[in-house]
């Protein structure tokens, strides 16, 4: 499946009284360059999830991973009181007030405002357990990803074909002139020496003529060309067709459509062909560009 390399994916998961959420994003890129952004102590993950990224058939572009990890119920985490730090503070307290004739409002919450007071300890990560919900999360945001590129990449892909069609519709063209124009030339060259000799008593050499006309023949057919021209469509097409990663062989072959369609416009004085071989060179260019963004 054809899939271009410019998509968007996001999924959020509660697991384990945290809530996971995930976004990719990519645009195109020659290969696989994949960056993650995670909490400071998420750090295990960000390998876990670049090659989990690969290992889903994502293998050109440019692709941003978010992770963001939300607590929102807490567990594993035991907090005890340190009573002779506690003791101090009060002890403290009471000799403010006595030094100073200070008015007794020593409570529960003013004390507790010393939070070393309180010891907190949690629970070792389980880390086995913390990629296992990231994963999940991941795997969902790559199932929305994943199918964002092959949608995109095949819109690409049937509109580069109507373009293709085009480019054989000016193919055909080029091929009727051409051959128009070759089929002609020995009546044209008769005709333009008969002018030039403007009535004069001439034998005009049939068999030279003949001669100039086969090698004009030889000089403008562009047969070849428009054969091998054929070829490359062919090809792109089958690509589209059949294969996923296609993006490095379709701008292999996008290069030689344009160089046979440039050798087409060098061998030919019609101004007819030349004006198609411009559209056909506007429609390559349309055709590379949407290209660069598949896979």
């Amino acid at each position: 499946m054809i899939r271009s390399m410019t998509a968007f994916g996001r999924a959020v998961r509660e697991i384990d009284g945290k809530r996971y959420t995930i976004e990719l994003k990519s645009v195109n890129g020659k290969f696989l360059e994949c960056s993650v952004r995670y909490p400071r102590q998420y750090g295990f993950a960000e390998p876990k999830i670049k090659s989990y990224v690969a290992e889903r058939g994502v293998v050109r572009g440019k692709v941003d991973v978010y992770l963001g990890v939300e607590v929102i119920e807490q567990r594993g985490v035991t907090i005890t009181l340190d009573p002779a730090l506690a003791g101090s503070y009060i002890e403290a307290l009471r000799r403010l007030r006595d030094e100073f004739d200070l008015r007794d409002d020593i409570t529960v919450s003013r004390v507790a405002a010393f939070h070393d007071i309180f010891n907190v300890a949690s629970e070792e990560e389980d880390i086995d357990a913390e990629w296992a919900a990231i994963r999940e999360t991941l795997d969902a945001a790559l199932e929305d990803f994943l199918a964002m590129r092959a949608s995109e990449g095949e819109r690409l892909a049937a509109d580069t074909k109507l373009k293709l069609r085009e480019i054989e519709a000016a193919a055909a063209e080029i091929k009727t002139i051409s051959e128009a124009n070759i089929e002609n030339y020995p009546a044209k060259l008769a005709e333009r020496i008969a002018a030039l000799l403007d009535g004069a008593v001439v034998e005009i050499n049939e068999q030279r003529i003949l001669t100039e006309a086969a090698i004009f023949a030889d000089r403008a057919s562009i047969d070849e060309e428009l054969v091998r021209l054929a070829s490359h469509l062919d090809a792109f097409r089958e690509i589209l067709d059949n294969e996923e990663t296609v993006g490095r062989k379709l701008d292999f072959l996008i290069q030689e459509i344009n160089r046979e369609t440039n050798t087409i416009g060098s061998k030919s004085q019609d101004t007819r062909i030349a004006h198609l071989v411009v559209d056909i060179k506007c429609t390559v260019e349309k055709i590379r560009e949407q290209i660069q963004n598949l896979e």
